[in-house]
């Protein structure tokens, strides 16, 4: 008789293994109900339900006066929701109807109405109606009741173009954001997000809670019923640092410059808070949100100006880098500030003849004379004292090669030219570039917004500010959810005589210098002009400059350029004078009027009174 008995062994390891299968039976059910439960519930009720997106309202963006530079206004769109319409006869009747307000094709509208009949799926069918069409579409509701208007939020500039480059603008997602966004259950395809700008930097907070029409659908994804309609929360409202008047005169100014491009950057010394921030030419952010039949009127092909002068635009700083170059000479101690260099009008250096850019030279001038009448021979001479390395050093420390760390996309960090960047290319270092160094041509490249960056650092004693545009961001609540703060990034360290001494030359440029014409009354001026060479055609024009009240601290620094300007004086002298003027209105209406009172002749309080008169006297 054969023996079957199984070995003990053999059925301890199968109840082993029958029971580590039920363990992990056990665990994928706990999982299933427990851990995972409003997850896969959450896919449930996705298979169940179907949501037609209603964009929130963006927050609004507000200028420093609390003016609505961008807002939202009410968009509707049309949607066709299948089953009501029974018949192709009627879906066909409902497209030909449809056709004409909407200025679609009839063969394309035919089309996605059939399909989403077929498929028993809603639809959008158009957004962004204007009121015309809106009226008609909802005569044509009552009589098709398969289609629905439905209403989001649209952004809304409205005033064009004012402070394009630095809101940006907003636009549809595409595949790049879908990759970064897909997780996130507030963006669908249809969404629209900041593409540009603070639009872009501030998405998060800008972007409101969306709405939407719920639907429930059959597990072949076919419309069953309308479940609800879910309200949206709009986004938080920025409020910036911008000075609407500055700003306005900012861009008047540009667009009525010889050339029409190029920028205007002006900063408040004391914290970095931006004032004004105007590149041109400038582009309309309404563009970007305009429906296809919207877009009819525009020019096909049209390249709008993105670039951002401001920022991204590097150019010769030509003699407002001289502020650089003077206080690497009075730093050097090889100059003393009275000493005096006498221009003919030219400076020989052996081989090559440097000029100065007024040709009948400005004679016998010091410090104070040199700085105040840009005498190119003057800054040739010293610069060559104080030496290359000492003004790329100093360079350095007004932060040219450096970005300034404004919260904007692509800002470019200039360049800064000398024997040490030189060397690091294996190249040789020549007088000539010395002497172009001095007065800011050469490769040295600056931005705009460096620019006002060196000028303010001027004003303010060496303190480069990180500069900020938001004031602060408050949600729909109510609760303040940011606050801009200054922020130091370095500082400049120079002797306070070094300081004063600077301040006093670029004092003269504008009372008897350069910069006449930057003159504002009840104010004190302080400004450098600036002509840059450029071997693409014009030169191009700079000033910058800086503006106190009273003896007080300054309010405002301002840089300008003006592209093809040719003289910095005539083109960008005078747009800085208005961004000034207008920025320190209260304070200067302050002043003059204290003045007045202090020129008006004293009146006694009593007259004597008349002695009467005498009867026949003659």
């Amino acid at each position: 008789m054969i023996d079957r008995q199984i070995p003990q062994e053999r059925l301890e390891l199968v109840w082993v293994m029958a029971y580590c299968a039920a363990l992990l039976f056990l665990l994928r059910l706990v999982n299933l109900q427990i851990i995972g439960a409003a997850h896969y519930r959450e896919i449930a009720e996705k298979n169940r339900t179907q949501i037609i997106g209603q964009a929130a309202p963006r927050g609004r963006i507000f200028s420093s006066d609390e003016t609505a530079i961008a807002t939202s206004k009410p968009s509707f769109s049309l949607i066709y929701f299948p089953g009501q319409v029974k018949n192709n006869a009627e879906l066909e009747r409902m497209a030909r109807a449809l056709t004409r307000p909407l200025g679609a094709d009839y063969e394309d509208l035919r089309g996605v109405i059939f399909k989403a009949a077929a498929r028993e799926k809603p639809v959008r069918l158009a957004e962004n109606l204007p009121p015309k069409v809106m009226l008609v579409l909802s005569e044509l509701k009552a009589i098709y009741p398969g289609i629905d208007i439905i209403v989001e939020a649209r952004r809304y500039y409205p005033f064009g173009a004012y402070l394009s480059h630095l809101l940006g603008y907003i636009g549809k997602m595409d595949s790049r954001d879908w990759a970064a966004l897909s997780k996130d259950k507030n963006y669908s395809m249809e969404s629209r997000l900041g593409k540009a700008g603070l639009e872009k930097t501030y998405e998060k907070e800008l972007k409101g809670k969306d709405g939407g029409i719920y639907l429930e659908v059959d597990s072949r994804g076919k419309l069953n019923r309308v479940l609800e309609s879910r309200k949206w929360v709009p986004g938080a409202d920025i409020f910036l640092t911008i000075d609407s008047k500055a700003q306005a005169a900012a861009e008047e100014g540009l667009k009525k410059s010889v050339s029409g491009k190029g920028a205007v950057v002006a900063l408040d010394p004391r914290d970095g808070r931006i004032i004004a921030f105007a590149s041109a030419p400038d582009y309309d952010p309404n563009i970007f949100v305009l429906s296809g039949t919207e877009r009819e009127g525009l020019p096909a092909g049209k390249i709008l100006p993105e670039f951002n002068v401001a920022l991204q635009g590097s150019y010769p700083p030509g003699s407002i880098f001289k502020i650089i170059t003077a206080a690497a000479i009075l730093e050097s101690g090889r100059v003393r500030p009275e000493e005096r260099v006498v221009c003919p009008g030219y400076y020989d250096a052996g081989n090559r003849i440097f000029k100065c850019w007024d040709k009948k030279g400005h004679g016998s001038v010091d410090f104070t004379e040199g700085l105040s009448h840009s005498c190119d021979v003057y800054f040739y001479v010293n610069g060559q004292r104080a030496g290359p390395l000492n003004i790329e050093r100093y360079a350095r420390m007004f932060r040219l090669g450096q970005t300034s760390g404004i919260a904007l996309p692509e800002e470019k960090p200039g360049n800064v030219f000398g024997p040490s960047s030189r060397a690091a290319k294996k190249s040789y270092w020549f007088i000539g570039d010395t002497l172009n160094l001095s007065i800011g041509q050469g490769e040295t490249l600056m931005t705009p917004m460096q620019a006002a960056g060196e000028i303010a650092a001027v004003a303010n004693g060496g303190i480069f500010h990180r500069p900020f545009y938001v004031d602060r961001i408050v949600r729909s609540d109510g609760e303040t959810i940011f606050k801009g703060e200054s922020e130091t990034l370095s500082r400049a360290e120079l002797k306070p005589a070094t300081w004063d001494l600077i301040r006093a030359g670029l004092h003269s440029v504008v009372e008897e210098g350069t910069g006449k014409i930057a003159r504002i009354e009840g104010a004190d001026i302080y400004g450098k002009t600036g002509t840059a060479q450029n071997p693409q055609g014009k030169d191009h024009a700079w000033f910058v400059a800086y503006a106190t009240v009273n003896g007080e601290p300054s309010k405002i620094a301002v840089a300008v350029l003006v592209e093809h300007g040719e003289h910095g004086a005539s083109a960008a002298a005078p747009i800085a004078r208005d961004v000034m003027e207008a920025a320190l209105r209260e304070d200067l209406k302050k002043a003059r009027a204290a003045a007045r009172e202090k020129l008006a002749p004293e009146v006694p309080a009593a007259l004597p009174a008349a002695p009467p008169a005498v009867k026949g006297a003659l």
